[in-house]
């Protein structure tokens, strides 16, 4: 690549490909934490902080020392104050980062053990209620239409929550609930029904809500029937019902495990609902 024509007009020693990567990653960083606080009370800190730079340097060329001596002096205070105020955001910041995918893979297998015991146990306290839930898992073909139909949460998975959600006095209740990256995205969403013509008369709306959705993607789908209370594994179309909390945490140990990919395959079985 022709960098003469960057080095005549930086007057500096030739750029090499170590700055080309040095000024990608600083534009990248730049571009992240602009993304962070768009919506946010950063956002007038931001355009704040920008001014005061402005006015600092003009104040040089000016010769403004009094200006100049100010703002040189005030901002070590605005800092701490700058923390004090947005604490809340940068929490947020921080956990955005916790969840980029470098480290969501360090931290994949610990994760997916905590999914699993959160959801079978929410299936568990679902099926002794007879609550009705459908709650759908996105693997490798991302849902973001159904979750853009929903109403979004961006929660940490808990069986409190599953089940607050599913209750019947809960806004929620009435939709699936999708989880993408270990996180409850969004409740209340609405999925495809089958119309596969050779499926049981028994089969509920969830049911047949949970197969429409995996016939179209490789999505896993946890049903809890609302008449028997079963637990109901849906994989590729085809469901496996009245399975127990043990065998659903095993089988969401299976298929989620990304060297078991190629090993799960649900069974569909023929007890009635």
């Amino acid at each position: 690549m022709d960098t003469v024509w960057i080095t005549d007009a930086l007057g500096r020693q030739p750029v090499g490909w170590r700055d080309l990567v040095d000024i990608g990653l600083v534009s990248l960083l730049i571009y992240e934490v602009l993304t962070l606080i768009r919506g946010t009370r950063a956002v007038q800190m931001a355009v704040g902080a920008g001014l005061a730079v402005a006015i600092f340097y003009v104040s040089q060329i000016a010769g403004l020392e009094t200006v100049n001596w100010l703002i040189r002096n005030m901002v070590g205070y605005v800092v701490f104050a700058a923390i004090v105020i947005f604490q809340s955001d940068i929490r947020r910041a921080l956990a955005h980062l916790g969840r980029a995918p470098f480290f969501r893979y360090l931290a994949k297998g610990e994760t997916i053990d905590e999914t699993v015991e959160e959801i079978a146990v929410a299936a568990q306290m679902l099926s002794t209620q007879r609550t009705g839930a459908i709650v759908c898992m996105e693997r490798q073909i991302g849902l973001r239409n159904y979750v853009e139909g929903g109403i979004p949460l961006d929660a940490q998975i808990s069986y409190d929550l599953l089940v607050t959600i599913f209750q019947l006095g809960s806004p929620l209740h009435d939709g699936a609930v999708i989880i993408q990256e270990n996180r409850i995205s969004a409740a209340a969403c609405f999925l495809p029904l089958t119309i596969n013509p050779r499926l049981s008369k028994d089969l509920g709306t969830r049911h047949r809500a949970a197969i429409g959705l995996t016939e179209e993607n490789d999505a896993i789908a946890i049903v809890v029937s609302e008449e028997t209370g079963w637990i109901s594994l849906v994989l590729e179309g085809h469901i496996e019902r009245n399975i127990s909390a043990d065998e659903l945490r095993g089988r969401l140990h299976q298929l989620l495990r990304p060297r078991r990919f190629a090993e799960g395959s649900a069974t569909a079985q023929t007890a009635p609902l």
